[in-house]
């Protein structure tokens, strides 16, 4: 299976990649896609492809800054004209992340518009939620455009790095060990989350014992 998502993401090339990668990116806060998909996701996918010689590292660093910025802009908007009808409506009705963020803003306005970036779930609310707190949109701006440089720099990189370590497992491991190590590594983090599951059930049984 890694190996036909392997073959898969090879045929993403140049702007393709770039549209991709920026598109999620500019969704994820300008449409809430955040719930579903995390940003950082594109933003690494892109500079590992960076790494494989299917785009350019630093045009990617680009789209992904742009990006970023723009669709919290445009999350700031939406939030600023349909935020108090969205609020009213699952899953942001009596959501505690929405709660916690929302008084987050209100205490510390441009700094929490800053520090959210970094956070998966606030990185998709506090755009729409800082148009309908009342932060100003000057500050706003200037906060989320230093978020978004140092976020889309930072993730990308990451990428790019994991992208060159790869190939260089590839070349001295050869391509299949890589693969089965990949593949032991995920079956290792399934048996413990499934463990991690199991776990609660025995502790309520043993209580239940006399």
């Amino acid at each position: 299976m890694l190996a036909n998502v392997g073959t898969w993401l090879e045929h993403f090339r140049g702007p393709s990649v770039y549209v991709a990668c920026g598109l999620l990116v500019f969704a994820e806060t300008a449409l809430f896609l955040g719930f579903v998909i995390p940003g950082e996701i594109a933003a690494v996918a892109g500079g590992a492809l960076a790494a494989l010689g299917h785009a350019n590292v630093g045009v990617m660093v680009v789209v992904v800054v742009v990006c970023a910025i723009v669709g919290s802009v445009v999350g700031y908007e939406v939030g600023k004209v349909v935020g108090p009808y969205l609020l009213e409506r699952k899953p942001l009705r009596g959501n505690a992340a929405v709660l916690k963020t929302k008084q987050l803003l209100v205490d510390h306005g441009g700094s929490a518009v800053f520090l959210g970036r970094w956070v998966a779930i606030a990185r998709a609310l506090v755009p729409g939620l800082s148009g309908m707190s009342g932060v100003r949109y000057r500050t706003f701006f200037v906060y989320n455009a230093l978020g978004g440089l140092a976020w889309g720099t930072v993730y990308v990189l990451l990428g790019y790095a994991a992208g060159r370590s790869w190939q260089a497992v590839a070349r001295r491991a050869g391509t299949d060990a890589v693969y089965v190590f990949a593949g032991l590594v995920a079956l290792t983090i399934v048996v413990l989350l499934v463990r991690k599951r199991r776990d609660p059930h025995r502790t309520r049984r043993r209580h239940r014992r006399p």
